[in-house]
């Protein structure tokens, strides 16, 4: 008869067995709470990811300040009555160099209002400024352009009565202008658009002092350069109409 030897009960082997147990647990549970933590931050529920998106935006659109944005919004309405003034000129300008010089304005400007529009929808702002929100021009001491500018024009015209943006024509100025034809409109013209310019040339230096952002400044840099010289054409022309 086989004789067998019984292994005797310990009790220590039982509680490294709980304790195992209760290890491998807690290592389950901690992995996850891991992966919660994890989604958390990527699933757009965490500050993480809204923050890094709107660096990404911020950094898109280019640094902009109050300024920039006021430039914008002004220069567009303004652009836009050049471009209506250019456009009367193809049948009421009997003067070559009138028609010449509305088509090179028409062919500046239009683009512009495009960037202007497309730079305000990147930073978040609407295309048009609310009441009372356009500053009325500081600029003018030295002739170059202000909020009244050609309060006594040549014509007779009440050029710069539009407002705050300085230059811009008042509906009355429009009418004239629409109402001449031959030689009286290039005279009328000439003397207008002188005024408007000088009054974009006024608001593209504002811009260039006060703006932050570098393509807004760069696009107020060739206002300036690009309407100056338009002025000085303007006035050799109206001298010899």
């Amino acid at each position: 008869m086989t004789a067998f030897t019984r292994v005797p009960y310990r009790p220590l082997d039982r509680r490294l067995a709980l304790v195992g147990a209760v290890v491998a647990g807690g290592l389950l549970l901690a992995g996850c709470g891991g992966n919660d933590d994890t989604k958390d931050a990527h699933d757009g529920s965490g500050k993480g990811a809204t923050a890094t998106s709107g660096a990404t935006a911020s950094s898109a659109a280019g640094a902009f300040n109050d300024a920039d944005v006021s430039f914008a919004q002004m220069m567009i309405p303004h652009h836009e009555q050049a471009l209506e003034m250019a456009g009367l000129a193809d049948d009421r300008a009997s003067d070559a160099r009138i028609k010449s010089l509305a088509g090179r304005i028409e062919k500046a400007q239009d683009p512009e209002i495009v960037t202007l529009k497309s730079w305000l929808r990147d930073w978040g702002k609407p295309e048009k400024a609310s009441p009372g929100g356009m500053p009325g021009m500081s600029h003018g001491s030295d002739g170059t352009g202000g909020a009244d500018h050609g309060s006594g024009g040549t014509d007779g015209m009440d050029h710069g009565s539009g407002g705050a943006m300085g230059g811009m024509m008042s509906e009355k100025d429009m009418r004239k202008l629409e109402a001449a034809k031959g030689a009286a409109f290039d005279r009328a013209f000439a003397s207008m658009m002188i005024d408007h310019h000088q009054g974009a040339i006024a608001m593209a230096k504002d811009e260039k002092e006060n703006g932050r952002n570098a393509k807004a400044k760069k696009l107020a840099d060739d206002v300036i350069k690009n309407q100056s010289a338009e002025v000085t054409t303007l006035r050799t022309l109206l001298d010899r109409l």
